[in-house]
This record gives structure tokens, sequence and C-alpha cells, in this order.
């Protein structure tokens, strides 16, 4: 074997090794002679059995006795855990020792480590952009005119077009063995770089230069599995627990060569007679080993990345309680480092972490790079002094160009050159990020005698390449890379790591997983068949009475029905599959596996429940309905019915991965369903379809299973009595509806869908391999900031052109102190809080046993007014938990302890309106501007004596105060889709609160995902607000010097829930400083670092077991705690003359004004959802005029009984299928709005009421103009009776149709907790709308025992409204079963319907949507799905 694919080998397994966490390395093995003889038995095995075993050290092993001969690959998850525990006390320390010893290890037997040199050369990266007039917003208006334009612009001319330069001209090496940071400011083109150099730029985009690896251009090799791309979206199954993300991540990444290179390691080990360390033996033999489903590697990375002690607790996600911001961000981080890549490049991996947990990180990853020889470029915003200071290389880009790329150590001398001088205690990365903005640089000019001019980005640039390290760079990129240097087994030329069958069994065990996490939808949906299956066997149970045509007709409605219901028993795979898309795809565009391996599981796994819905189904009906009791037909119709619900659940998959959101799969799937049951043989049979469009019977899956299961019961014996002639009764029955087919037909039927259920498998392979993500829309461009661009030089371009704030003003012209609206100035004070959840089962199952999980312990504070307090701790150690305990914001768990406000006992009604709270995660109305989100917050929460003067001018402050004001009129769109940047969305958050004039404000982590120019910003913004004399408390994270000492007191807290130190900070800190220097062993702070991290990092759990101290309790017995419980009491008594909070409304604004600012709300956010609102009148559209198409003038054409059974065939079509287009559509929608209302709805801004009843009302319009469009299209084409009364009459009845639908939609989400359990309680409720409409079985066949369903069910009144309206009055002779009756004689007998009830009808119709609207705004307010 070539000595290079070993060196590949090693640097994956190093890389991996790397990554693990600190191990105590044991590099020189004593001369014991027992493990001499040991490990000459392993010696002597067998190759392939030699590299798994190795001498295992059990974990309560003493003096070396418990070695043993062990499979490394049948380690238990307690045995994994304990030994990297046993390798790993002090992460940085034991981590470093480890990789040196692995390093050792493979240098003493002469192999070396391959490398990669990542360069890129006059790289250019551009994005077309259309100049518009003004600033279109993506209204329902403007959406038509931009489809209206566009189609004239491709009969005329082309739109005027430009291009936004996103990269400018870059060149650079990244070096191997060098830790890289990447700096800039937001928008300024670091993750287009990142996503360039890792080959994963969008293909839309224009890329000019050259990019290579060890000088391969990337069409060369695979640069997605060379490199490993680390987003700064945090993408993730939630149902999935964080160990089990990982290993199935380090599953489908392979060991890459580590079983390579373990092979030739341990052969010239046994050449050479060298006898390894028995624990760094294990570890590389367990790492290097393939297929595992449980690997050591995640353990390792788990330690090194602080997840150990979150790792079996499920990610969760917005609605589901999980793990930290912070440690969702960290489980990013490890799910790409544990495989084996060559390279890093990773997107801003530190946002939401404490700065001691980034500085130890990246320590790991320094170790990592410089042991191992890896390559990795690293984006951070903020990077403390100490972080950034184990960095070798920085390149600092702004505009899109890069302004300097060379050693750290070198940078803050090349901007001293540049005239340009870094303060004393000021970090040397927010220096080089504030001294190329315009707005921060004056401040660091240096000569006193030369006047300070503005020096640009092109003329730093320009320094850069006059200076040496300029021209070194370029001398190097000049010079072609010698490919002899390194072989090109550093490079990857396969695209996936592991071998097809261990992808597809990774997949298959994730799939089952997830199928079991998600227990409670699939039991869920099996029950409510059941329930439907029993109403359904007692409604048709009258049926089996007779052999005759009569009954025959009921029997072939309840046959139907069971396919309606099994069809539509399959449509909750579709929820499910488009909530799991954004982290399928972001795993297949890593290539961690193929499409296939995803689909084939997915569709597999779901076969049991096919199975099992169709035998509960068939098992329960078939008897009682009375069909044929033949033990073969009900085998067969139990089979046709499995077979069709398994095609309606690949058809589901389908429609999911080709639409990507819920809202275009849900609008799409109802068309599909509409015409599937059109064309399916029963509504409208073969022979009444117009000549020109029977081939559409043909293409649907309901047809055959129409055809199977109607051959299957009228074939059999007891339908054998003649009728007359020669035709059987069976065959008449099967005539009259135009199936009259062969026996084998049911045979072809069979087949045709299973065919149909490949086929759409096959479809879903297809578009998971070759369809994208749904991304932000085309860059749009007004023609007023074009002209700024062109008339600039210098300025920067990006792909939002609006992404950096420029304020009106510069910061010395700013007013230094904000409007100050009237308040109370308040104290809060918590005595002995704590806080239990019961205890995860992930957790039970590893061993924990007490039943509650402690996360708060006898919390004890103050925060006074005027003063600005900061939460910290490491990553989940209760800090937001804390906030939302104290500020009421917990749905679950149990609370004790005493917490006051101004003395008096807290009244979460009244202190709602008082304080303010800014969300970790930023949650706004996406279709709302900036401007709009905070004169909305401003209306509800401000008042009523503020005059509108005051409060417009106040809104004004508070947008200028944020430096909001040149992105107040952006939308605010959807995180990671579209819409503003992560900072700005950060800065709106504290807007919306900051302008309610709350007396306490919380902030939980107001500067996360910001650069250190945005933090300053920010703080200069909650600093201000302090000033004016609130009580302000904030969670920070990884606060710069500035930053940290802008706070007056802090509180720290460790993992568990406990606080560590409550106090003053000091002048620099020196107090708290003083404390902790102060505890015997605590090392003390180096000259200008940053007291936040050396706190973090002297506190840290890993300091406590060293120095063998408990924090906590120290800070019991300490006289600050004395000093925190006696200023407690004393703020505990109310002053004198002071009253308990009180308002004589529970909300600010009346209840009109609630209302009025809730619908002009909700109507901008319908006007501006194209996706939405347009979507449903397209398909309103569409349906209409197919309708129109298939019954053309039918309406008049009325000469027997199957004719008027045929009309109310299109009514009920149109009452079922648009009516749950209807209902289904707005379920996504409200969803979405519903996460806002939670927010809102905490923040006590107005009743439910009055946010449900403006949901209700938006709808009207919408739906007025929808009924108008159905009726002015199908009532003319389908030809019905002209006259007024008549038109009238339809047009109401369809009216109230659509809109109770849509109240129905609504009332659903309010009483589910999520999309996909929605979905599946809809189904079960269409279903009983339809069995009880009264077109499958009339009102006056239906049992006594359910009429009362029937007349509670809303369509049967929809259809008696439409056909007696129409009809009732029609005293027109037809054949009726073969006797002459009247039209309306024949609507009373057979259905009940009544002309002169039609008074009755209008009144039941508007009640449904009344009575929906009041059920939803009842559950809405009542009901809480946020688990918090």
């Amino acid at each position: 074997m070539e000595l290079t694919t070993i060196g590949r080998n090693a640097l994956t397994s190093f890389r991996r090794g790397t990554i693990s966490l600190d191990m105590d390395a044991d590099s020189i093995l004593e001369e014991d002679e027992g493990v001499h003889l040991q490990w000459a038995a392993i010696e002597r095995l067998p190759t392939f059995k030699r590299i798994k075993t190795s001498l295992f050290e059990a974990s309560n092993a003493k003096d070396g006795e418990g070695k043993k001969v062990t499979d490394v690959t049948k380690l238990g998850a307690a045995e994994r855990h304990l030994f990297i525990e046993k390798l790993i006390n002090h992460i940085e320390n034991d981590n470093l020792r480890l990789l040196q010893n692995l390093r050792e290890r493979i240098e003493r037997v002469g192999m070396k480590l391959p490398t990669v040199e990542v360069r890129y050369k006059n790289l250019s990266v551009e994005a077309e952009c259309e100049v518009v007039q003004g600033k279109p917003l993506p209204t329902l208006w403007n959406s038509i005119a931009s489809f209206l334009s566009g189609f004239r612009k491709i009969v005329r001319s082309k739109p005027r077009e430009t291009k936004i330069s996103i990269l400018k001209d870059v060149s650079g090496i990244i070096k191997p063995s060098r830790l890289t940071l990447l700096l800039g400011p937001p928008g300024c083109g670091k993750t287009s770089l990142l996503l360039a150099l890792s080959g994963r730029l969008d293909q839309s985009l224009e890329v000019e230069g050259e990019i290579s690896y060890n000088g391969y251009k990337l069409d060369e090799f695979v640069p997605q599995k060379t490199s490993a791309y680390i987003s700064q979206y945090d993408l993730h199954m939630p149902e999935m627990t964080v160990r089990e993300t990982i290993d199935f991540s380090a599953h489908c990444q392979g060991v890459g060569s580590r079983a390579d290179i373990m092979l030739e390691v341990s052969r010239r080990e046994k050449e050479a007679g060298i006898v390894p360390d028995p624990d760094v033996d294990t570890y590389m033999k367990a790492i290097s080993a393939e297929g595992q489903r449980r690997n050591l590697q995640t353990d390792y990375v788990l330690k090194i990345l602080g997840l150990d002690i979150c790792a079996d607790i499920m990610v969760g996600s917005a609605l589901r309680r999980g793990i930290s911001g912070g440690q969702k961000k960290r489980l990013t981080t490890g799910e790409m480092i544990v495989g084996p890549t060559q390279a890093l490049f990773m997107d801003e991996i530190s946002t939401g972490l404490d700065s001691s947990t980034t500085f130890q990180i990246v320590t790991c990853l320094q170790q990592l790079v410089h042991i191992t020889d890896s390559t990795a470029l690293i984006s951070l915003l903020q990077p403390a002094p100490e972080t950034f200071n184990l960095f070798d290389d920085v390149i600092l880009m702004a505009e899109g160009k890069i302004v300097y790329h060379g050693p750290c150590s070198h940078a803050l001398q090349f901007f001293e050159d540049c005239g340009f001088k870094c303060p004393q205690r000021k970090g040397a990365a927010d220096f080089l990020q504030e001294v190329i903005s315009k707005k921060d640089q004056a401040q660091y000019w240096c000569h006193a005698d030369i006047p300070y001019q503005y020096v640009s980005v092109n003329q730093f640039i320009e320094m850069f390449k006059a200076s040496n390290l300029g021209q070194t760079l370029a001398e190097e990129l000049s010079k072609p890379y010698d490919k002899s240097w390194c072989p090109n087994s550093a490079l990857s030329f396969s695209i996936y790591s592991s071998r097809k069958w261990e992808l597809f069994k990774a997949c298959m065990a994730r799939e089952l997983l997830l199928m079991k996490r998600n227990t409670f939808v699939y039991v869920f949906k099996t029950a409510q068949l059941i329930f439907t299956a029993i109403i359904t066997m007692s409604v048709f149970v009258s049926t089996k009475t007779a052999v005759d045509l009569m009954s025959a007709n009921y029997l072939m409605g309840s046959m139907y029905y069971a396919l309606i219901r099994l069809f539509t028993n399959g449509f909750a795979e579709l929820s499910l599959t488009v909530i799991r898309l954004p982290a399928v795809q972001k795993q297949r565009s890593f290539y961690l596996y193929p499409a296939w391996a995803y689909a084939i599981p997915a569709s597999i796994l779901k076969i049991p429940f096919s199975l099992l819905d169709s035998i509960i189904w068939t098992g329960i009906t078939y008897y009682v309905i009375g069909y044929s009791p033949e033990v073969t037909r009900f085998l067969c119709q139990f089979l046709l019915l499995f077979a069709l619900h398994l095609t309606s659940t690949s058809m589901c998959r389908f429609f999911a991965s080709i639409f990507q959101t819920m809202v275009l799969a849900t609008t799409v799937g109802s068309v599909i369903l509409v015409l599937m049951f059109l064309f399916g043989g029963f509504i409208l049979p073969l022979p009444s379809l117009p000549p020109w469009l029977r081939w559409g019977f043909w293409i649907f899956p309901m047809t055959y299973g129409e055809i199977g299961i109607t051959l299957n019961e009228f074939l059999a014996p007891r339908w054998k009595k003649m009728l007359n002639g020669n035709t059987t009764m069976g065959k008449g029955v099967l005539t009259s509806h135009g199936l009259n087919f062969e026996g084998y037909f049911y045979w072809i039927s069979l087949g045709a869908l299973f065919g149909f259920t490949i086929l759409f498998d096959l479809g879903f392979i297809l578009a998971l391999t070759y369809l994208k993500p749904p991304k932000m829309s085309r860059a749009i461009l007004s023609k007023k900031r074009f002209s700024q661009l062109q008339g600039r030089e210098d300025q920067e371009w990006s792909r939002q052109p609006e992404n950096e704030s420029i304020p009106a003003h510069n910061p010395e012209t700013r007013k230094t102190e904000m409007m100050v609206l009237p308040f109370v100035p308040l104290t809060m004070t918590f005595k002995d809080v704590r806080y239990y959840v019961d205890t995860p089962p992930e957790m039970k199952r590893h061993g924990f046993s007490e039943k509650k999980l402690h996360l708060l312990s006898d919390i004890t504070g103050a925060f006074k007014p005027g003063v600005l307090t900061a939460l910290m701790g490491v990553s989940g150690a209760g800090k937001t938990t804390l906030m939302d305990v104290l500020s009421g914001r917990k749905t679950g768990g149990i609370i004790e302890g005493d917490i006051r406000i101004g003395g008096y006992p807290k009244v979460q009604q009244t202190f709602a309106r008082i304080s303010g709270y800014c969300e970790q995660n930023d949650i706004h109305s996406p279709q709302i501007t900036v401007e709009e989100s905070i004169v909305y917050s401003a209306w509800l929460r401000l008042p009523p004596e503020i005059d509108e003067q005051t409060k417009s001018r106040f809104v004004e402050e508070v947008i200028e105060t944020i430096e909001l004001h040149d992105i107040k009129f952006s939308l605010v769109g959807i995180p990671g889709r579209s819409g503003l940047s992560t900072e700005q969305r950060k800065r709106l958050t504290i807007a919306v609160e900051l302008v309610s004039n709350p007396s306490i404000i919380f902030m939980d982590e107001p500067t996360s995902g910001l650069d250190s120019r945005a933090a300053a910003i920010v703080m200069r913004a909650v600093k201000n607000v302090v000033a004016t004399g609130r009580t302000t408390v904030c969670t920070i994270h990884q606060p710069s010097i500035d930053v940290f000492e802008a706070f007056d007191e802090l509180i720290l807290m460790k993992r568990g829930g406990m606080i560590i130190y409550s106090g003053m900070l000091g002048h620099h800190s020196c107090k708290l400083i003083e404390y902790f220097e102060g505890i015997s062993g605590v090392p003390k702070i180096k000259d200008n670092y940053n007291p936040a991290t050396w706190m973090l990092e002297v506190t840290s759990a890993s300091m406590e077991s060293e120095l063998e101290l408990d924090f906590a309790k120290l800070y019991k017995e300490s006289p600050l705690y004395q000093e925190t419980t006696e200023l407690v009491q004393q703020l505990n008594k109310p002053p004198p003359g002071s009253r308990d909070l009180q308002f004589s409304t529970p909300f600010p604004q009346s209840r009109w004004e609630q209302f009025t600012a809730c619908l002009w709300k909700q109507h901008l956010s319908y006007w501006r959802s194209p996706e939405y609102n347009l979507a449903r009148f397209i398909v309103m559209i569409v349906a209409s005029l197919l309708f129109g198409i298939v019954f053309w003038q039918k309406g008049k054409e009325i000469n027997n009984e199957q004719d008027l059974i045929n009309i109310l065939g299109s009514m009920y079509t149109a009452v079922i299928f648009l009516g749950i287009n209807n209902c289904s559509t707005v379920v996504p929608y409200v969803v979405t709005e519903r996460t806002v209302f939670y927010r809102e709805k905490f923040a006590a801004m107005y009743s439910p009421w009055a946010y449900s009843l403006a949901q209700v009302t938006i709808e009207i319009p919408y739906v007025l103009l929808q009924a108008f469009l159905y009726v002015a299209i199908t009532y003319p084409t389908i030809g019905y009776y002209w006259s007024a009364s008549k038109v009238f009459w339809y047009f109401y009845v369809t009216f109230c149709t659509f809109l109770y639908f849509v109240f129905l939609g609504m009332l659903l989400v309010s009483m589910t907790p999520s999309v996909e359990v929605a979905s599946i309680l809809s189904a079960a409720v269409y279903t009983i709308l339809n069995l009880f409409s009264g077109f499958l079985l009339p009102g006056k066949k239906i049992p006594k025992w359910w009429i009362w369903c029937y007349y509670l069910c809303p369509t049967s009144w929809s259809l008696n409204g439409f056909l007696t309206s129409q009809y009732g009055d029609i005293d027109k002779e037809i054949f009726i079963f073969g006797e002459l009756k009247t039209v309306s004689s024949f609507l009373q007998d057979y259905y009940g319907f009544r002309h002169d009830h039609l008074g009755i009808v209008a009144v039941v119709l508007a009640a449904f949507p009344v009575a929906f609207a009041f059920l939803f705004a009842y559950c809405i307010g009542k009901s809480n799905f946020q688990r918090r």
C-alpha cells in the first residue's frame, strides 16, 4: 500500500482523534510482563481481528489490574463514556496530550500526514439584480403586476438589470497548520467566501477567478467531502438527542482512511516490535472501525464541545423544549467535525456561546490544526482578545474585499503604520472591525500633528498591497503550487464516505427512531381511523338488508367513502415530510447520504402502518356494512385498500419534495385531490365525462381504487340475479356507473396502484436529488439605491444591498438622551427561587434516577432601577431559565420561592404591563416592515393618555436610538431565508420592547449573533434605556471588555442553576476580580485580559474539580451573600406611601383599539402574502374552470336521477374539496402567526379575543372575492337557471361554505400543538364532513342514532342550500329509478330537501362560521402549546 494513502488516512483519523476531547495519553508503557503477554496474544491474532482488539482497562480497575483484551467495536455506552472521562479531565491540556501522542505514534513508524493548502486568486462573485422603480413590497397587487410585466418582457424587452458584487477580486492562501480567523461586519461577504472556498456556492451566482486545493481545481475532485462547511444556521431533527445527531453524522461520514492507517501503523509496529500505549491504541482502533452505529468519536466530540452534559436531551424546536441556543450552535459544529474531512470552513460558530466555551472550542481546534496539519478558516463575530490570540492568521474583510490577510501579530502594526492605533483596553478584533468603519474610525487616529482624514477601504487595500506582507502574498500566489509537495491523497475523489449499505442502514435506523419519537402522531392517526371506521360501520349498517338497485347505490357510497378515508389518511405524511426537509436537504448538501438512502427507508417503514390501517378499516366495516360474505372478497378489498393507502403516502411524500413549503404543497395537493375525485368515476361516471377529457379517468390512482373495489363486490355470486334480459344485477349497477369491466381488471387495478407507489417513490428520490431548497428571492434594487451605488466608488455591495445600517447622522451629533415618557421605577426581588422539570426519559435510560431535574437552586437577588445587571454563566447554566421564571414565561415545571415587584408579591397580569422581554429567538410577523412592527407595539402598549403626536415622536426616537432608520421600510422576513439579517432582527426585537416604555426590561442575549460594532450600538441603546431609570437585566455570552464593563452589577451562575457571584462589578471590574482572586488557588488575571472571560475560565467545572472547590458553597458563605440577603429583605418591604401595581383595565388599550391595531397588522400581513392569498385565488379560478369544462351546460339537462346526482356531484365536489383547500392552506399561515401571538400575549398587548376577531375579520373580504370568482365562472358555464334569486342563493351558500371552512382551519390550529397533528385531526374532520354531507348517503337513509350528526354537519346544509335553491322549485317531470316524478318531489322524497325551508338553511349556514370563529377565539386564548 502506498504511503500517501496511509498518510491521508492518518490525517483523517487524527482530525477525528483531535476532536474527540482531552484525553490523557499515556504514551510510554510500563514494562509490565502481564501486559506484554496480553499484547503478544493480540499480535498473534489475524489482521482483521488485530485492528479491532486492544488492551482495555475497566473503569473500576486498580493499579493496572483491570486491563483485558477487548474487541473495541463492542464497547458499551457506559464504557465509552467512562473511557473518555478517564482520558480527558482538563479539556485543553488533555486534548493536547492526546493529539501529541497520536502524532508521535504515527511518526514513530515513519508515516507522514498529508496537508491541504487552499488558494484563491482574483475571486469575484456577482449576483444578478433587477432595478425597480421605488421599493416594491411583495403585495398581492405587486405580485400580479410583476407576473404581467414579466410576461410582457418575454414578448418585448428585458427588464433593467444590473449585477451586485458580493466578492470583489479577492486573493489569498489558507495554509495548513495555521489557524485563520475571518473578520468583518455583517454583509461584507464572509459567508460567501467560506461557501466559495468549500465548493458550496449557489449555482445562480456568477463566479470568476480560481480556487484550488493542493493545485487541483474544484472540478477535479469533490470539495464538499474534502472540506467541511459549518453553517451559521442550526438545522437539526428536533426529535433526536444530541448524541444521536452526532452518531448519525459519524455513521454517514464513515471512518475515511482511518481503517487503512490503523492497519499500516499496526503492521509497522509489529515489524518494529513497538508496543503502543493501550489507551491510545484503544482510541485509535475504536475510531477506525467501520460500520458502528455508536462511535467512540461521538463521545470525544461531545466532550471537547462541552455537550456531554446534554448528550441525551432532545435538540428541540420553537415549540418543543430542548437544548439551549448555545448548545444547538455547538451541535452544528460537532455534527461536521466528527467526520474525517481535511479542511474546515466555519461560519460564526460562537454565536450564543459564552467567551470561555468559545475559547475552549477554539483552543481544541488550534491544537487540531497545529498537531495534525489541518486547514481551518473560522469566521467569528466578537472574538475576545484571548480567543483572537489563539489564531495564527487573520483575514479582514469589508465591502466584499480583503483589507488585510496576514499574521495576527502584524495586524495592529500594519494599521499603526496607516495612522491608527489600538487603545490599551481594547480588543484587537474589535479594533480591526471598527477601524475600517466610517463611523468609528476617527477615534483611533494617532497623529496629533496631522489632521484626520477618512481612510477608505480601497485606500487600506492599496496600502496592504504595497506593504511587505502584501508583496510576499502576491509573490507566493504568482508561483504555481507544486503538486509533488503533497500527494492527492489529502483530497476526496468519491462523493460518499461510507459504503452504500452502511448509509442505508444508518438512514433506516434514524427513520425508525424518528417514528418512535413521533409515536403520538401515528397512534393518534390510527385511533381516529378506528373511530371513523366505527362511525362508518354504524352509518351504513342498514345497507345490508336487500340486494337491489337502491341498496347497491348506498353500497357504492360506502365503498367510495372507504376509498376517500384510506386515501386521505396518508395525507399526514405531507406535513411530516415538509417539516423534515430543511434538515434533510442540509445533510444532502454535505453529501452525508444519497437521496435514495433517505427515501427508501421513509417508504419501507410506512408499509406496516398502511397494512395496519387497511386491516383495521376492512376488519371493522366489511361484514357490518354487509358486503359479499366470501373471505376471498374480504381479503381482496383489504389488499386493494392497502395498495391505495401506500399510493397515498408515496404521493404526499412526492408532493412535499417537489413544492417544499407547507402552503404550496397543501394547495397543489388540494388541486390534485379535486382532479382525482372528479375523474375517479364515482362523482361523474366515465360516460358522463366529455369525450375529449376521458383520458383523465385513467391517470389517477383513485380510478383504479374505484374499479377494483366495485368489481370485487358486484361480480360476487349474490349479485348474479338477472335484472332484465341477459344482464345480471351486478353488471347493471356497474354499467350505470360506467365501471363495466371484466373481473381481471381487479388485478390490473391492484398492479396499477402498486405501480403508482413505485413511480411516486422514484419521483421522491429524483426530487430530493435534483431540486434545490427554496431560497431568498432574486435581489431587487431600487433606482434610488442604484444611483447611490453608482455615485460612490467605495460602497458595500452585498446580497442584501441595504444590509448595513447607516444612521442619518454621526455619533458626535447624536442626542445623548432619549425622550423620556412617564413611568414608575420599580425594584424586583427574588428569594430562594427553585425550578424543577420532569426528568427526560432519555436521561432516565442512562441511569439518572431522580424524578425531577433541578434547573434552578435557591436563587436570591435583586434588580434595582437605573442599574444594568448582567446575568452570566457558561452555556446551559440556567440564565435564560432564570429570566423566564422571573418574567413569568415558563409554561411547565414547578416554580418555588418568593418574587416581588416594588415590595409587593408579583401578579403576572399586571407585571406583563410594566415589563418588556427581548427574546433570544427574534420572533416577529414576517410580512410587516421594521417601522410597522415598532408602531404596532407602541400603539398597543403605550397608555392611551399619551397623544398621537408624542407617540409618533417617541417611535421615531426609538428608531434613531437603535439605529434602524435606514431599514425601517424593509420587511422583517423569515430568518435565514429573507428579510433582515440576524443583527438587524436583534435590534428590532429590542426596539419593539423599548417602545412599550417598560419599568423593567429583560434582554436574553441582546448581542448574540452581532459583530463588535453592532454589539456596541445595541449596548449604547441599552445604556440609554438604563439612564432613564429603568430596571434592566441582560443575559450575555461573549462580552468584550467594553461591553462587560458597561454593566453595573453581575449575577454569575454555574451549571445546576446555582449563583456563584452576585454583586457590583466596580471600576474596571475591580470588585469582581478582588472577590475571585481572594479564593485560594484561583489564578490571577493577566494585564489587559477580559475579566468576563477570566471569570468564566477560573470558575469552570474543570477548574472546580482541579482546585477541589465548590464556588456556589463559597458564595453562600461569603459576606456578598449576606449583603444580598439583607438587601432583598430590605427591598421586600414596600416603600412608605407606595401602592401595589394596579390598572383599571387588563390591557393598555380599549377593546376597540386592540381590535383595530390587530386588524391593521393582519391586513398588511395578508396583503403581502401572495404565497397564501394569491395561491388560493389561482386554485379557485383553476378549479372553477375545471368544473365549468367537466359539467359544461349540464345545469338544465335533467332527464333522469343520474343527471341530477351528477349535478349534486359537482356541488359536492366544490363544497368538500374547495372547502378543504381553504381549510388546509390557512393552517400553516395561522401556525406561523401563532408563535408571534404567544409572544404578544405574554406581553399583555391585547386580549386573545381582539386578536382572534381581527384574524377572523380579515378573511371575510378575501373569501368574498373567492366566492365571487367561483360564482362568476361556474354559474354560466354549468348553465343553471338564470334568475336573480337563484344567483343570490348560489353566491350566499358558496360564501358561507368557504368561510366556515377557513374558520374551521383556524379552529384546528388553536386546538393542536403543531402542523402535523393539525393535519391529522383535519383529515378525520374532513371525512366526517364528507360522510354526513348527504351525498354518499341521503339524510333520510342515515340511521336515527346518527341523524343528529347529519344536522350538525355544515356540509349537509351547504348541499341542501345549493340543490334546493337551484332545483327545489322545478316541476319538470323526469324518470326516477324507472318512474316519472317532478324534480322538486324527488328532492323532497329522496334527500328530504324542501324549498320552503330555505330560510332555515340560510340562518344555519350563517351560524356555522360564527360558531367556528367563537370557538377559535376561545381555544387560542385558553391553550398554550409553547413548551418553555
